[in-house]
């Protein structure tokens, strides 16, 4: 009998499509001249005492692992700054576990609360993450979807309708990722009665929190009676321009870090202790990197912004992270279509909404994480594409 290495891959990852993130910037990155603004990673160089201090590290031979949680230091570090920053409060020793990225928090506490047939609530247009994760761990993922004249917010009437005796978690992605949409107080107060009553958790991912502009993030944790029942994520790829490093943190009730940080240990051992050190130097002395970036990410979102609503692509205005998510509907191409024309016919790579979730269908995110001149030349290159085919009528 001959040997078939396809029959032996698990089901649930044979029904896993690839992300569709990066399948036209792959494409890009072969093509000369072409530019991209597709993938979601900062174009600013990690700030020179972050660095500094993962090289002082090495230097002084500090290269074993770490306790499974991560370094004392680092996460009595992490609960200081979400004190200060966002007013919540954290014991560092045993509310914080340390992971490679924010994107392993999420997996981590996915495994850790979900057992088989249990729902997860996911709002969509979303990260392509939560619905691959949540069936990776015999979840089953119910997507919300979230609409443009919301704002992309998530509506307690929304909520509400899709919960159901299975439901166990509710994913909150917010500030979001693709759309660029945030909750407010008020939004996120009104969610919190409906949490209760229903008596389910919540992961709030706030890998994008201190990329807001002219409105404080604020997290649903710091609600009464909410500590306990979420899972804060976050981690240092946005805000510190630390993609490359991999690590992030997970914050919530004893109970629940103490058995994610089980998993954590035989999956992963501890993460990289060099970024670990690097991340206290972010933490303690990097509310001016911070401030810096995000006023610069201000600027690009006002130019493409602006220029997708002169061109005639309706886009609303994002208030968080670093996506302009306009609305290609007008065009009668669809997303994916819109995307591969695009890129072919003028060099330029997005991402198609749909690869978001099917509430995406009809619009392409565009990450502002690049150049001003990057932006202006793709902008450019956008409407002329417009124009030669004649999409806008």
């Amino acid at each position: 009998m001959s040997f078939t290495p396809l029959s032996f891959i698990n089901n649930t990852v044979s029904s896993i499509p690839p992300s569709g993130i990066r399948k036209f910037f792959d494409v890009a990155s072969e093509m000369k001249d072409a530019i991209s603004l597709g993938v979601g990673e900062p174009d600013f160089i990690t700030p020179w005492h972050i660095r500094n201090e993962g090289i002082y590290s090495l230097e002084k031979g500090k290269t074993h692992y770490t306790s499974n949680s991560g370094l004392k230091e680092l996460r009595e570090a992490v609960a200081s700054y979400l004190n200060r920053r966002f007013g919540l409060n954290y014991d560092g020793v045993s509310q914080v576990v340390i992971t490679v990225g924010g994107s392993e928090a999420i997996d981590l506490f996915l495994r850790t609360v979900i057992n088989p047939g249990d729902e997860v609530l996911i709002p969509e247009p979303s990260f392509v993450c939560y619905k691959p994760i949540t069936r990776l761990a015999g979840g089953v993922p119910v997507t919300i979807k979230t609409k443009a004249e919301n704002k992309f917010k998530l509506t307690p009437e929304e909520l509400k309708k899709a919960i159901t005796p299975k439901t166990k978690v509710l994913v909150l992605p917010y500030p979001s990722n693709p759309t660029g949409g945030i909750m407010e107080k008020e939004d996120l107060e009104a969610l919190v009665p409906v949490i209760k009553e229903a008596n389910i958790m919540v992961i709030s991912d706030e890998i994008y929190g201190e990329l807001t502009y002219g409105k404080k993030h604020v997290s649903i944790a710091s609600f009464e009676g909410m500590a306990e029942r979420t899972v804060l994520v976050s981690g240092f790829s946005k805000a510190f321009a630390m993609t490359g490093w991999r690590l992030g943190y997970a914050c919530g009730h004893p109970d629940i870090i103490k058995a994610m940080t089980k998993v954590h240990q035989y999956a992963i051992m501890s993460a990289p202790t060099t970024a670990q050190y690097a991340a206290i130097s972010a933490l303690e002395n990097g509310d001016g990197d911070i401030e810096y970036m995000c006023s610069e990410y201000d600027k690009r979102r006002k130019l493409i912004v602006g220029g997708f609503n002169k061109m005639g692509l309706e886009c609303f205005e994002p208030e968080g992270a670093f996506y302009a998510f306009p609305c290609i509907k007008a065009t009668g191409l669809s997303s994916e279509e819109f995307c591969e024309k695009l890129l072919f016919d003028k060099k330029v790579a997005v991402v198609p909404g749909n690869a978001f979730g099917e509430s995406g269908e009809g619009f392409i995110r565009c990450s502002y994480a690049y150049s001003v001149e990057n932006i202006k030349k793709a902008l450019e290159r956008i409407e002329d594409f417009l124009n030669a085919n004649n999409l806008l009528k």
